[in-house]
């Protein structure tokens, strides 16, 4: 089973203050390819060279993935990614807790480590030309992803940091890893 956990960065559009969605353009994507055991980055002009290995994927693995970086991705792909099983561990979270919760927090209490910066110095780092600074950020986010990953499946829970200290979040891995036939068939580009 080939696994790729990814994490994208990106301009961080605003319109009128306010974080605007549709704006968004995709700086770098970041990838752990389970197959290799490699990371790999891709600049938005590099993206070609990706496509393939995510065709290739069983299942696709993030944080707030669903609801931020497939849909960016989608906007320079020629296929649809939603049709490759994806894991959205902040899916997972919320729907037994209700509420989101931020990497960072659940990283330290489950990890005991922190992501090394924000999204926000991804986008500040990136107009200032720092690549490199954007680059070994958002690797260090998907190291983190599998990390918490691997964790969830064999532990089948991650933990947060509450008012009242650490807390549990009990999780039902059982299904992430589970293709069905057609998944395995979902190949949207015309190889």
């Amino acid at each position: 089973m080939r696994i790729i956990t990814f994490d994208i960065e990106t301009t961080g559009s605003t319109v009128g203050g306010a974080f605007d969605f549709a704006s968004q353009e995709l700086t770098i994507c970041c990838v752990h390819d389970s197959e290799t055991g490699e990371y790999s980055s891709y600049l938005k002009e590099e993206l070609p060279k990706m496509w393939g290995l995510f065709e290739r994927a069983d299942i696709l693995v993030g944080y707030n993935s669903d609801h931020f970086d497939i849909p960016i991705l989608n906007k320079y792909y020629s296929g649809d990614l939603t049709k490759i099983k994806s894991v959205d561990l902040l899916k997972e979270v919320r729907a037994v807790l209700g509420r989101r919760l931020k990497m960072d927090n659940i990283a330290e209490a489950t990890l005991g480590r922190n992501k090394t910066a924000s999204g926000m110095q991804a986008v500040t780092w990136w107009a200032e030309g720092k690549v490199d600074l954007v680059r070994q950020y958002c690797i260090e986010d998907v190291k983190i992803t599998k990390e918490l990953y691997d964790y969830a499946k064999k532990h089948k829970s991650l933990k947060y940091k509450d008012f009242d200290g650490p807390r549990e979040i009990k999780l039902d891995p059982s299904g992430w890893e589970k293709l069905t036939e057609v998944a395995a068939l979902n190949h949207t580009l015309p190889f």
